[in-house]
C-alpha cells in the first residue's frame, strides 16, 4: 500500500497534482533520499525548490513544491501548493486522522529522544510502530514524522521539543496524542524562559493535545513543578499516571555496574524488575516512565519490561566504547563514553554519575592508576545565570570520583576556575585546540567521558580520541 497517492495528498493540502503518482516515503533531503519518495521542497538555509531535478533524477515518487522550477520536464510528478510547510503540517494532520495508531507524544528538557527509542524497543515486538529515526521534534520535524506515519501502524512515537514559549501547543494539538509525556524539566533554554516554571508551563502545553479520555505520565519526583504540571493535565481532562521515586510506577532500587543497570521498581499492577544495557541512573528513570507510557498505550507490561534491556543509547548520546591503544596487547586498552550530542545541568550531571560509575583500570599505562577523566564543552542557552551554573558543577557529588576535567568553551572557564588544583586539566575557549592534544591526554586503563552542548563542537575532540586507538572485538563491547 502506497503510503501517499496523488489524489490523497491533494486532498490533504488543496494542492494541484500533476501526473497520478504515488509515494512510499516522505524525504525533506535528497542526500538521505530513497527512491519513490515524495520530496518536500521546504526553505530554510537553502531552498528546496533548488534541488527538486535532483530528487528527481535520484528516483522520487514526486515532488511537493510551492512553484514549478525551471528547467524540469513537463510531466514531472508534482504537488503544486500555495505553501509548502504548511501543506507538510496538513500532510501530517491527515496522516493522523487516517491511522487507528495509539500516538504516544514526549516532551521534557532531558531525556525525550533516549524515552522515544526506550519506547520504539519495547513496542516494536507487540505492534507495528512508528517513530522518527533522529530527533525530529520542531516545527517541521514533528509533521514530517507525521506525515511518513503508515497508516496500518499500531503505535506511534513522536518527539516534541520547544527553544521559546508557544512552540509545543500547536505540535501537540497537530500531534493529538492518546498518552503525553513530560520526562523532567531542567535548566534549558533558559535564555528563552524567565525560570523553571515557565519551562514547565510550556512543555505542559503537550497536553492541550491530549485526545478525550487520554492519560498524562508525569515525573513525581519535581515537586512544585511536578504538582504545576499535573495541575495542567487534569485541566485537560487527562488521567494522570506518574513515576519517580513517589510516583505509581515507584522506582525502589537503582544498581550500576560498568554497563549495565538494575532496576528494582514497584507498577500498580506489581513489581517490576528490568535491566538495561547500559549504565545510568537517569536511564533508569526514563525506562520506567517509558513502561509507564507503554502500559498506557495498551502494551503487555511484562513483555515491555523484558524488551527494555534491547535499548542502547545512540551515538553521542552516552554510548561507551572501548578503544584498544596497541594493536599487538589488547589489554592496552581504555574506556570512551561519547556524550556529545547537547547538555544543560541535569544531563552533565547524569553523565559524571555514569563515569563515577565506571572502574578504571590500575597498572596498563604509563600512569600507574587508571582515571576518571572529563572532557566538559561549555552549556548553552543558560541565560543570566549560565556561569553560575556551570561553576556550580564543581560540586555535583560525582566530581569526587573524576580525576581530571578539561574544560571547553568560554562558558566552561566559571567550571574551570571552581575545580581544586588537582583536577585542573586544562581549559580551552576551542574544542580543535583540545583536540589536537588527543595523543597527550589519554593512557591505558583510563575511563573518558566527552560531554558538552552540540555548539561546543566537543565532538571534535571525540574523533581525535578514536584515531589514537582501534575498536575492541564487538563481543567485549558495551555501552553506556
Amino acid at each position: 500500500m502506497a503510503l501517499w497517492t496523488a489524489a490523497q495528498a491533494a486532498k490533504a493540502t488543496g494542492g494541484t497534482p500533476h501526473g497520478d503518482w504515488a509515494v512510499d516515503g516522505v524525504s525533506i533531503d535528497t542526500r538521505s533520499l530513497q527512491a519513490g519518495d515524495l520530496f518536500v521542497a521546504l526553505a530554510d538555509v537553502r531552498d528546496g525548490h533548488d534541488f527538486v531535478a535532483q530528487a528527481l533524477e535520484k528516483g522520487a515518487g514526486a515532488a511537493l513544491v510551492s512553484r514549478i522550477p525551471e528547467g524540469l520536464p513537463a510531466d514531472a510528478p508534482l504537488l503544486v501548493v500555495g505553501d509548502v510547510l504548511t501543506a507538510l503540517e496538513q500532510l501530517g494532520r491527515a496522516a493522523r486522522a487516517r491511522t487507528k495508531a495509539r500516538v504516544i507524544a514526549i516532551t521534557g528538557s532531558v531525556g525525550k529522544t533516549s524515552t522515544k527509542e526506550m519506547l520504539r524497543a519495547v513496542l516494536a515486538p507487540q505492534g507495528k510502530t512508528h517513530a522518527a529515526e533522529a530527533s525530529y521534534n520542531n516545527h517541521w520535524g514533528v509533521p514530517l514524522t507525521l506525515a511518513r506515519m503508515p497508516q496500518d501502524s499500531d503505535f506511534a512515537i513522536i518527539e516534541i521539543g520547544m527553544n521559546h514559549p508557544g512552540e509545543i501547543a500547536p505540535l501537540a494539538e497537530m500531534a493529538r496524542p492518546d498518552v503525553a509525556m513530560i520526562t523532567i524539566i531542567a535548566p534549558a533554554h533558559l535564555e528563552a524562559f524567565d525560570d523553571l516554571a515557565a519551562i514547565a508551563a510550556e512543555k505542559a502545553a503537550i497536553f492541550d493535545g491530549l485526545q478525550a479520555g487520554g492519560v498524562a505520565v508525569v515525573n513525581a519526583d519535581q515537586g512544585a513543578l511536578s504538582v504545576q504540571i499535573s495541575a495542567t493535565a487534569l485541566q485537560a481532562g487527562a488521567t494522570i499516571h506518574s513515576f519517580g521515586t513517589q510516583g505509581d510506577y515507584r522506582l525502589l532500587d537503582v544498581r550500576l555496574a560498568n554497563d549495565t543497570t538494575i532496576v528494582q521498581a514497584q507498577a500498580p499492577s506489581g513489581p517490576l524488575l528490568f535491566k538495561l544495557s547500559t549504565a545510568g541512573r537517569h536511564f533508569a528513570m526514563n525506562a520506567l516512565g517509558a513502561l509507564a507510557v507503554a502500559e498506557a498505550a495498551g502494551a503487555d507490561p511484562a513483555l515491555a519490561a523484558l524488551d527494555i534491556g534491547q535499548w542502547a543509547p545512540p551515538a553521542g548520546r552516552g554510548t561507551r566504547e572501548v578503544l584498544v591503544l596497541d594493536r599487538v596487547d589488547d589489554h592496552l586498552r581504555f574506556d570512551l563514553i561519547d556524550d556529545a550530542f547537547n547538555a544543560n545541568p541535569a544531563s552533565l550531571e547524569a553523565a559524571l554519575d555514569v563515569l563515577a560509575a565506571t572502574a578504571p583500570q590500575d597498572g596498563l599505562g604509563r600512569v600507574a592508576s587508571g582515571r576518571r577523566i572529563a572532557i566538559l564543552g561549555e552549556m548553552l542557552e543558560l541565560g543570566p545565570r549560565e556561569r553560575a551554573l556551570h561553576a556550580e558543577i564543581a560540586e555535583y557529588p560525582a566530581m569526587g570520583a573524576v580525576d581530571l576535567v578539561y574544560c571547553v568553551g568560554a562558558r566552561m572557564e566559571a567550571l574551570h576556575a571552581a575545580l581544586p588544583e588537582d583536577k585542573r586539566g586544562g581549559f580551552y575557549t576551542q574544542a580543535d585546540d583540545l583536540a589536537a592534544k588527543a595523543h597527550g591526554l589519554i593512557d591505558a586503563g583510563d575511563v573518558v567521558l566527552v560531554k558538552g552542548s552540540k555548539g561546543s563542537y566537543v565532538s571534535r575532540v571525540v574523533d581525535a580520541i578514536r584515531k589514537l586507538g582501534h575498536p575492541l572485538a564487538e563481543d567485549t563491547q558495551g555501552t553506556l
